[in-house]
């Protein structure tokens, strides 16, 4: 390997332990799934699916990616009879691009979350292919509580009737009611995709309740609170499997990277231990105990708390904007990324910053860790104290891991 590029992966590696992570949508996998992640199956074409293949001499990838589909499955208890899972999405934007393309035709109507109240790109914002191959409307926050408002929802679906609702969020610190965004579904007779990318670890943890008893496809990627590779996976009914298959492939990919979904079999197996489940309710006491620190030192949080991992911290009474804090906070060696909060109309120029306790708590912070870390947050933002002394507080801490 070149000198040059083998110091810089060394930077990072030593970055990544000098630093208090609090971005949500990241975390640290298991040293299996780390290792595995590549491997010799990446020297394969596998185009198709198991038993149906384009290229020979591939028994063994076949059942390396049965039981992965296998093992998806049993991590969400899910009826094999009842259930399909694909395995092969690159990515959760590409997965979900893959469910529109399977179940709509190009111009239908699909309705998700507003970007700046919480969305995803791939939930219909306009720079996003969602709303260039379909025709997006979206739904938003209640103005007063900050809250999903599903009587909004339920009337922009009876008026815009469209084909396809998107339930799922990359920026909502509360639990969603998969079940009322069925009944609306049903309602109209569109599909209900449950887009459960962020909480899929809690789901699995019994701290957020399942999209599966009302949802027709659900994509979740396999990073995050799953806390496996940089991949994704989608379920759906079993009627629909043959749509979702097609396009996926051929539709949309073309080999699928075999090395990436055995480290996603590790994962699966990973999160059906006790101790994954453990993990995940130390994520969300951790997350609370950081709001309710936060809060009491006078930081606003956007709904007034999180039910999950993750938090958004409105700062205009702190008298900063979010790309700011983030500067600043990193100059200490905290991560946290600016992010739009309800109200924002520029998601570059941001009011607020979103937090998440997954990644840190993989590395064995608990609550005590956590009330530092909303002292060291309230001694930038609110104290001004220079981040370079919060700095050696961080890297003490961080020592002790």
């Amino acid at each position: 390997m070149n000198k040059n590029l083998q110091s810089l992966l060394k930077k990072e590696e030593q970055k990544q332990k000098e630093f208090i992570n609090l971005i949500a949508s990241e975390n640290y996998p298991s040293q299996d799934v780390t290792n595995y992640s590549g491997n010799i199956l990446a020297n394969k074409y596998a185009e198709g699916y198991p038993g149906r293949r384009y290229y020979p001499g591939l028994d063994v990838i076949d059942k390396i990616e049965s039981m992965c589909q296998k093992e998806s499955l049993k991590t969400f208890k899910l009826d094999s009879e009842k259930w399909h899972s694909n395995v092969q999405p690159y990515s959760g934007g590409i997965a979900n691009a893959e469910i529109y393309l399977a179940l709509l035709e190009f111009g239908d109507k699909i309705l998700g979350m507003d970007l700046a109240q919480g969305g995803h790109l791939s939930h219909g914002h306009k720079a996003n292919i969602s709303s260039r191959a379909y025709k997006a409307i979206s739904y938003g926050l209640n103005s007063k509580t900050n809250l999903i408002d599903y009587e909004e929802v339920e009337r922009l679906a009876i008026k815009e009737k469209p084909k396809l609702i998107i339930a799922g969020a990359s920026a909502y610190p509360r639990e969603i009611s998969f079940e009322k965004f069925g009944k609306i579904a049903k309602k109209i007779g569109a599909y209900l995709l449950a887009d459960i990318s962020h909480i899929a670890g809690l789901i699995v943890g019994g701290i957020h309740a399942s999209p599966f008893p009302y949802a027709d496809v659900v994509m979740t990627t396999t990073h995050k609170t799953l806390r496996g590779p940089r991949s994704a996976v989608i379920f759906c009914k079993k009627e629909l499997a043959s749509k979702i298959d097609k396009a996926v492939f051929p539709g949309i990919q073309g080999g699928p990277h075999e090395h990436t979904i055995f480290a996603k079999t590790i994962a699966f197996q990973e999160a059906q231990t006790k101790s994954f489940k453990d993990y995940q309710k130390q994520v969300a006491r951790n997350a609370q105990v950081l709001a309710k620190e936060l809060i009491n030192k006078g930081f606003n949080l956007v709904t007034g708390g999180t039910d999950n991992h993750l938090m958004l911290i409105d700062l205009k009474n702190k008298n900063i904007d979010g790309t700011e804090a983030q500067n600043i906070l990193e100059k200490a060696h905290i991560l946290a990324n600016r992010n739009t909060v309800p109200g924002d109309e520029n998601a570059f120029k941001p009011s607020g910053i979103r937090i998440g306790t997954p990644a840190m708590t993989t590395l064995g912070f608990k609550e005590k860790e956590f009330k530092n870390v909303a002292n060291f947050i309230n001694d930038i933002i609110t104290k001004k104290i220079a981040p370079e002394k919060i700095r050696k507080l961080v890297l003490e801490i961080l020592k002790k891991l």
